[in-house]
């Protein structure tokens, strides 16, 4: 029996990197041999597509939230030793679920209690959003990725975000291991290390050690439906998420 990690990739602000974050963590992860679940919470379906997976009608996690079905069924390996929950065409019907009261939040949890110990971690690839599939994630995980980008505005969503994980942590008696990434770093720019240094001064303890530089190659390779370490492995944006995965694993902060 493993002792599953399950961490949700979250930021409520858009274009902060979510999706692309959590590819390259769960492929890097499973490169690592750890025995990885990605689930794609976003019905938009990128991380989805990203990882090669595109399918007309393809049914997926909102079948095991909304009808019961087996999570396994809805479960496909997409590389070595990592497997995929895609966001399927009805996964919007989760989001617009009016009746079942607390019970709509914990859809996900309950989906998940069938299948943990089976992976060393499940990563959820969330929609920016504060509806009901992030309430869903947020009952569902112990730890949360929070992706950021080097200026203000995401700063101001940072302090909304984490106004709601304290608001979540009361009501569940829970507290949550937060892990702040800094993605679409550009060192050169000013804006950016001050942003840099002001999330040091606040979260040193919760800011992963590896900032992951602005790069065109990882806007590029989702498009192919690989990974930034199959499309380019000898990149320095492979290598800096290389050393996020290691970052993750094993808590290393500033």
């Amino acid at each position: 029996m493993k002792q599953t990690r399950v961490i949700a990739v979250l930021n409520q602000k858009g274009g902060v990197g979510k999706t692309t974050t959590t590819l390259n963590l769960v492929h890097g992860l499973a490169r690592k041999g750890y025995d990885v679940l990605a689930i794609d919470l976003d019905p938009q379906g990128q991380l989805t597509s990203s990882l090669g997976l595109i399918k007309r009608d393809i049914e997926g996690l909102e079948k095991a939230m909304l009808n019961g079905t087996p999570l396994v069924s809805v479960t496909y390996p997409v590389r070595e030793n990592l497997k995929l929950v895609p966001a399927g065409y009805g996964l919007t019907e989760v989001e617009e679920k009016t009746e079942g009261g607390v019970a709509r939040g914990k859809l996900l949890k309950n989906t998940l209690e069938t299948i943990k110990g089976k992976y060393d971690f499940i990563l959820i690839d969330c929609p920016p959003s504060s509806g009901l599939l992030v309430v869903n994630a947020l009952f569902a995980v112990n730890e949360v990725v929070i992706p950021m980008t080097g200026d203000y505005l995401a700063l101001q969503g940072l302090s909304h975000l984490m106004a709601t994980l304290k608001n979540f942590e009361k009501a569940l008696g829970n507290t949550y291991k937060q892990w702040i990434v800094l993605g679409r770093y550009q060192a050169r720019r000013r804006l950016a290390q001050e942003v840099k240094e002001k999330l040091k001064q606040y979260f040193a303890n919760s800011m992963l050690l590896t900032e992951i530089s602005e790069s065109v190659l990882l806007a590029e390779s989702p498009s192919f439906g690989k990974t930034i370490f199959e499309y380019k492995p000898s990149s320095r944006s492979a290598k800096e998420f290389e050393s996020l995965v290691d970052d993750l694993i094993i808590g290393r902060t500033y």
